[in-house]
């Protein structure tokens, strides 16, 4: 079955850097787009960044653009997003989701806490 494990998250400093990861098994990860999505506490869940299967395309949320980094690594089945000058606004819950077409799979998701 598929399976979504984010990992990498952390409490880190105002101004700090953090890479996440999410290891994809039970699909054909190469074959489909994949996404970050983080949920802050009594907030919606939004998207943060999306790239393409071939990673040859990435969008990201204004609230994040050029600050985090989306790629992926499809012989690894793994996700990244690299996020650097950490604000506390970007503290949330991250999770990662697979795109099948209008059908979703969800991670678990991993904790980022932005505080000194």
């Amino acid at each position: 079955q598929v399976q979504l494990v984010e990992s990498g998250g952390g409490l880190v400093q105002p101004g700090g850097s953090l890479r996440l990861s999410c290891a994809a098994s039970g699909f054909m990860f190469s074959a489909y787009a994949m996404s970050w999505y983080r949920q802050a506490p009594g907030k919606e869940r939004d998207l943060v960044a999306v790239i393409t299967s071939t990673g040859g395309n990435t969008h990201y949320a204004d609230s994040v653009k050029g600050r985090f980094t989306i790629s992926r690594d499809n012989a690894k089945n793994t996700v990244y997003l690299q996020m650097n000058r950490l604000k506390s606004e970007d503290t949330a819950v991250y999770y990662c989701r697979a795109d099948f077409g209008g059908l979703y799979s969800w991670g678990q998701g991993t904790q980022v806490t932005v505080s000194s």
